[in-house]
């Protein structure tokens, strides 16, 4: 056996929602789509589960947040107090409107290298890593379904019942 996952290469993506019912209906376990674009529902048909990418974001905001206020903090009160405009250099709290663009702006930086950084190692998007191409048209205007099998016979009988819920053709 030389790979444990069938490929199948759809034209539609119709056809490819209303076949992971089907196939899942003969005991298939379909794993993955990839498709040139977002399709709508295909989340709900594979069963996925939501992602926590958002509680990422949220941890790389607050430490953004964070640094910022002590950064602000180091920078203007303990290390260089200065006056400036009649601005008490005693307390964070007291200029606190003063540094909210300043935080802000470190929330967001961090937020997006974060998610971007995360986004990377999850998908394996790193240099020097070669990428899986089933079909050379998967990117244009086709869609690839995967379905993990066990052995050759299992195979086999996956090409066939994707043949059948309408693939185009399939791959090894």
């Amino acid at each position: 056996m030389s790979t444990n996952k069938a490929y199948a290469v759809f034209e539609d993506d119709d056809v490819v929602l209303s076949a992971i019912p089907k196939l899942k209906e003969r005991k298939f376990k379909v794993t993955d789509v990839i498709s040139p674009f977002p399709i709508h529902g295909l989340d709900h048909v594979l069963g996925l589960k939501r992602t926590r990418i958002s509680v990422c974001a949220f941890m790389y905001g607050a430490t953004g947040t964070s640094l910022a206020l002590l950064m602000m903090w180091y920078m203007n009160i303990f290390d260089w107090p200065m006056d400036i405009g009649g601005k008490p250099s005693f307390a964070l709290y007291k200029n606190l409107l003063a540094f909210i663009p300043v935080t802000f702006e470190a929330t967001v930086l961090c937020a997006a290298h974060g998610m971007v950084i995360t986004f990377f190692l999850r998908s394996k998007l790193l240099p020097g890593v070669e990428p899986h191409v089933i079909d050379d048209r998967m990117s244009d205007d086709r869609f690839v379904m995967v379905i993990n099998v066990k052995n050759d016979s299992e195979k086999a009988a996956a090409h066939a019942a994707m043949m059948e819920v309408g693939a185009t053709y399939v791959k090894n």
